[in-house]
This record gives structure tokens, C-alpha cells and sequence, in this order.
């Protein structure tokens, strides 16, 4: 029998758990992170530490500060203003993906439907134009324009070494997150979640998913290691350029967030989701170490909880997954709760 000494003793161990919890989420930079539960007496895990930005792992190199070059021609008050936004002249824009929508010159379009037919990589279309990634006026100012929500293009903004300034309108995800989340217990057996305490805009910015930066080797090692089945769950391959820089597998880093991390390691998975995660660089010469950026892919109302999909399928098609199938781990998939109208019913992860 469990007695009334027993209980207060549980129940002001968990107080203090969550009160450990919330002093380390109040450490973070930007709005307040409040931790809610009304489901039961549970805390989320004591030994997940909260980060403010990744850590670069045993035998993970980010590329040599000296390629870290930013946009030299670019002024604040060039063109009205405009700035980087006037593509074309930005280096930091050089490998972003050449906005094909816009009237070129004859040259250009020459240029680019080569390039095209070639099957040239990001490194082939400098002098083309780009299209600015995010809206620099209006309601959605600092919102991912569609170009980019839809495409899943990789996201190039400034640095510290550009002549731009910090008032820079590329510059949204290093100036990090901007809204008020809350962590909370899900009712529906989901674990934790996340949600906004704010309405969220289309294409508006979140918050980065954090973590351990590792080698290929090493994420291999800990998923074998993992006493569950779902540390794929945790791991985010920063394989967006491999094709085009010719990366082998084995050479890719991987970032694990499993135990180190930020808010968005809460997010659950839903197959209907409402955010979606990008590529974000601040050094266009270094292909193997960048952000992971979560962006609203529509709007989402306060207190709304927020969800991705954590196989990342971008409307593709795939086979339906039966209860009993195993994969060749000897897993089986795991049941998917998201309760979406075009719920999958399995996952594999």
C-alpha cells in the first residue's frame, strides 16, 4: 500500500523535477519556453540538456573560417535600400537556386538551359538570378517566400563578414527564435509536444533543431546501441548537398538530438503536418555543416500543436505499411497516432 507520506514524497520530487526543467528552459535565449502538463506528474527527461547551438562532435570539422567570405558588394543603402536583395550582385546568394521565373537575358537563359542539360550543380549559376528568400515588407516580412516553402531549395543568408550590415533582411534564422513556445504532455499517449503561444504565419520561422553534430560512424554506432527502436527519430543526415558536391555517405555528419538539444526536439510527428524543416547556410562554401531550420508551411493558430513529418515524404506516394511487416533490423513499425485525416496508421523510423 502506498501511503500518504509515500505519495506527498513522489509528488514533490516531480515538483522539483519540472522546476529543474523550467530554470533550464528560462536559460535559453529569446521568449519565454513555458512546460506545462495536466495529464500526470511526469517530466520531460532530466538527462536531455538544452543547448543554445550545435556541437560540433569528435571528428566533425566545420569547413576553415578563412571560406566563411561574405557578400562584398552589397551595401545597407544600395538601391533604395534593396540591398541583398538585388540578387544578382550578392555573393551570398551565388549558389542559391536561380529564380527561372523571371525574364532573363537571352545569354542567361542560354546559360542556365545549358547548365540545366548538363545536370550542373550550385556552383554553376553565379551571376543568374536568385530569388531573395524571404519576404522583406509587409505582413509577412521575414517570411519564407513560396519559392522556398514549396521547393525545399537550400536557404542562404548573410554572415558576420558581409558588407551588408546586421539590419540585413537575409539575416532571420541567425537571429534565432522569435516566438513563445510551450512544451506540453500530450492527453493521447504522443509523449511530449510543442505548440505556439502565438499565431504563426506562413513561411514564418520557428526555431532550429539542435544537437550533436557526428560523424556517420558514430550515428551508426548509436542507433545500434539505442534500447528503442525509434533514435532514427533523433537523427537528421546533413546530406542536402551530397550529389552535388560528390559527399560519400561515410564523409556526411549527422546531428543527433536526442540528448542534447532545443525545444523542436519536441515536435511529434503527424502525416498532415503543419511545419516543415529547411536547409539554412551562412557559409555557401561549406556543404557538410549548417542549420535545420523549422518554418510554418501554413498558418497556425495559437496554442495549435506543431508537427512535421518525420519521414519527410513531400507528397510523394509510397506503399502502405502493414503491422507485421519487419524491416531489416527486425523492427516493426510503430503505430502512428497523429490522428490525421490521411493518417498512414504505420510509420517506419
Amino acid at each position: 500500500m502506498i501511503t500518504a507520506s509515500q505519495t506527498a514524497s513522489t509528488a514533490a520530487a516531480a515538483a522539483a523535477i519540472r522546476m529543474e526543467v523550467r530554470r533550464r528552459l528560462d536559460s535559453l535565449p529569446g521568449p519565454r519556453i513555458s512546460l506545462v502538463n495536466t495529464v500526470d506528474n511526469t517530466s520531460p527527461p532530466l538527462n536531455f540538456e538544452f543547448i543554445r547551438q550545435n556541437i560540433l562532435g569528435e571528428g566533425v570539422f566545420a569547413a576553415d573560417p578563412q571560406t566563411r567570405t561574405g557578400c562584398s558588394k552589397c551595401r545597407a543603402d544600395m538601391g533604395q535600400g534593396i540591398g541583398c536583395e538585388y540578387s544578382k550582385v550578392c555573393d551570398c546568394l551565388e549558389y542559391a537556386a536561380v529564380n527561372d521565373t523571371v525574364r532573363m537575358l537571352p545569354e542567361e537563359r542560354d546559360r542556365w538551359e545549358a547548365i540545366k542539360a548538363a545536370g550542373g550543380g550550385y556552383g554553376d549559376t553565379a551571376g543568374l538570378p536568385k530569388k531573395f528568400p524571404y519576404f522583406s515588407s509587409g505582413s509577412k516580412a521575414g517570411c519564407l517566400v513560396s519559392f522556398y516553402l514549396e521547393r525545399r531549395y537550400p536557404i542562404y543568408e548573410c554572415n558576420e563578414n558581409c558588407r551588408c550590415g546586421p539590419n540585413c533582411k537575409t539575416r532571420v534564422v541567425q537571429k534565432g527564435r522569435q516566438v513563445r513556445l510551450e512544451i506540453f504532455k500530450t492527453p493521447n499517449g504522443r509523449g511530449w509536444g510543442l505548440r505556439c503561444k502565438e499565431a504563426l504565419r506562413q513561411g514564418q520561422f520557428i526555431d532550429t533543431y539542435r544537437g550533436e553534430i557526428i560523424t556517420d560512424t558514430e550515428a551508426t554506432r548509436r542507433e545500434k546501441g539505442a534500447r528503442h527502436g525509434t533514435k532514427d527519430s533523433y537523427l537528421y543526415s546533413l546530406d542536402k548537398f551530397a550529389e552535388a558536391e560528390d559527399i560519400p555517405q561515410e564523409e556526411l555528419y549527422v546531428i543527433d538530438g536526442e540528448f542534447k538539444g532545443g525545444p523542436t526536439r519536441f515536435i511529434n510527428h503527424s502525416c498532415e503536418p503543419n511545419c516543415r524543416q529547411y536547409v539554412v547556410s551562412y557559409n555557401r562554401h561549406d556543404p557538410k555543416v549548417y542549420e535545420i531550420a523549422f518554418f510554418a508551411i501554413r498558418d497556425i493558430e495559437p496554442n495549435e500543436e506543431l508537427t512535421f513529418d518525420y519521414l519527410d515524404k513531400d507528397e510523394e506516394e509510397e506503399e502502405e505499411v502493414h503491422p507485421n511487416e519487419r524491416n531489416e533490423s527486425g523492427m516493426k513499425p510503430i503505430k502512428c497516432l497523429c490522428g490525421a485525416s490521411k493518417c498512414r496508421k504505420y510509420l517506419w523510423l
